[in-house]
């Protein structure tokens, strides 16, 4: 038996991308999230993922920041909660 037993590979963050938790929903396609980076901020569902992958407060996702203005993003991939579990037991995410 090894020390991974249960563990999947799951997706990293890319250069451009950081991890957040949802905190709010907002309503047209917006949520607010709190980003690992210490920044709150108004992201974006995009059209491929709406009404096909449902994000609700307390998920994990995925946000890329806007270029142009960093208070704002888009969400780019969102974890499943035994997922999300794993990312919080090896320290990616802090409460």
């Amino acid at each position: 038996m090894s020390d991974n037993e249960g563990r999947t590979d799951l997706r990293m963050p890319e250069e451009d991308e950081v991890f957040a938790v949802v905190t709010e929903m907002l309503g047209a396609n917006r949520v607010e999230v709190r980003c690992m980076d210490g920044t709150t901020r108004t992201a974006r569902i995009p059209g491929k993922m709406q009404k096909r992958i449902w994000i609700r407060e307390d998920d994990v996702v995925l946000v890329e920041p806007w270029d142009w203005q960093d208070e704002k993003g888009d969400i780019t991939w969102r974890y499943e909660k035994q997922e999300a579990d794993q990312l919080r037991e090896e320290g990616h995410i802090q409460e």
